[in-house]
């Protein structure tokens, strides 16, 4: 926008005003002719205009009232009226640029310009000619400034919607790109591993029970994986759900029963997991929900890699003032904890999850073992 769109920042207007006053000061103590300023209500009427500038800053068309009533004022008591002049003008650019509608700030500068021509202009007979010209200062040129600045900050907020726009365009198309892939690609292959095991468990006699349990974890897992593949392929292809679409994977109050079906997979992979689960889980948001969720599973699995089946693990999930806190910690196991070497796309996937959220993941060493920990916040009223 330019030196001019800083010069009218917001967040600058009581230093913009302020520094207006300070230069309304200077002329009041050092006229052009080089002596001060002697008159009682010229020092009143700048006064009151300088304390009443910066104080009603940020609400421009109380700001131009009282600027141009202090002008009025001067036109009828005193003959140098630049400090008031300069008052009002301000405040009617003040006003050019933050006005809601142009009808407001048209309505402010007609009735400026009414103040000039009744009170100046008018008793001034050898003015009336050139009485509109003369406007062109305390009028035109705020109504100018004002209207560039305005016009060029709308200019930049239309494109910051344009930008916003092909952004989400692009974000749709690499949706759908990835929908594609996860149906034509995994998902075809995890179905196919599925009817694979399901053929094995029926058609190969006398298994051992033993393998038989492992099967049917195989294929129920895979089922499960396979649900989730083809709600996942829904969500990437629903355009008009937005950001938030990610909510419909896990229904609402499901938590408790998702997370305990997660403590039971690393169970039977060997792992002895201790679960405090707060029953509040269930009353949390479906977002959130889901990260907990994908959180423990990620973090289980990586207890079970790193540690090995022999480790000893516990999940803490509870509910505290609206925020929902989570920790996977582990023993380390058998052998000592070794850090994964520059952290894995698990925990950088976890990692971005819970930023997305709005939290923060401490990950690392726990003696003995390791530990993987999170708050995310409340969702705002």
């Amino acid at each position: 926008m330019g030196w001019l769109g800083r010069l009218f920042d917001r967040r600058d207007t009581w230093a913009r005003l302020f520094l207006l006053d300070l230069t309304g000061v200077s002329y009041l103590l050092f006229t052009p002719d080089g002596h001060y300023v002697t008159s009682v209500t010229q020092w009143v009427l700048a006064v009151l205009a300088f304390v009443s500038l910066p104080l009603l800053g940020r609400h421009p068309i109380a700001n131009l009232a009282v600027q141009g009533g202090l002008l009025a004022v001067a036109f009828l008591l005193i003959d140098d009226t630049t400090i008031n002049q300069v008052g009002s003008s301000w405040a009617l650019g003040e006003l050019v640029v933050w006005a809601a509608r142009p009808r407001v700030f048209v309505v402010g500068a007609a009735l400026l310009a009414s103040a000039h021509i009744a009170l100046d202009i008018v008793p001034d007979g050898e003015r009336i000619k050139d009485g509109i010209f003369s406007l062109v200062i305390p009028i035109g040129l705020p109504l100018l400034l004002g209207l560039v600045v305005r016009t060029s900050r709308e200019l930049s907020r239309q494109s910051e919607q344009q930008a916003a726009m092909a952004n989400r365009a692009a974000r749709a198309d690499e949706r759908a790109a990835i929908a594609r892939e996860l149906h034509d690609v995994v998902a075809h292959h995890v179905a196919s591993m599925v009817l694979r095991v399901g053929v094995v468990r029926h058609v190969v006699p006398g298994i051992d029970p033993r393998v038989g349990e492992v099967l049917d974890d195989v294929h129920s897992t895979g089922s499960a994986a396979l649900t989730d593949l083809r709600r996942l392929v829904a969500v990437l292809r629903d355009e008009g759900a937005g950001d938030d679409a990610a909510v419909t994977v896990i229904e609402p109050g499901t938590l408790p029963t998702a997370l305990g079906a997660a403590v039971d997979t690393a169970r039977r992979a060997g792992l002895t997991v201790e679960a405090d689960v707060d029953e509040a889980v269930g009353t949390i948001d479906s977002v959130r929900g889901l990260a907990v969720l994908r959180l423990t599973q990620e973090a289980l699995t990586n207890v079970a890699k790193h540690a090995g089946p022999s480790a000893h693990a516990r999940l803490r999930v509870a509910v505290e003032g609206g925020d929902v806190i989570w920790e996977v910690s582990d023993d380390g196991g058998a052998d000592p904890v070794v850090k994964p070497p520059g952290g894995g796309h698990g925990l950088t996937g976890m990692r971005e999850r819970v930023e997305v959220l709005g939290g923060e993941l401490s990950a690392g060493p726990q003696p003995p073992g390791w530990r993987v920990a999170t708050v995310l916040p409340g969702v705002a009223a």
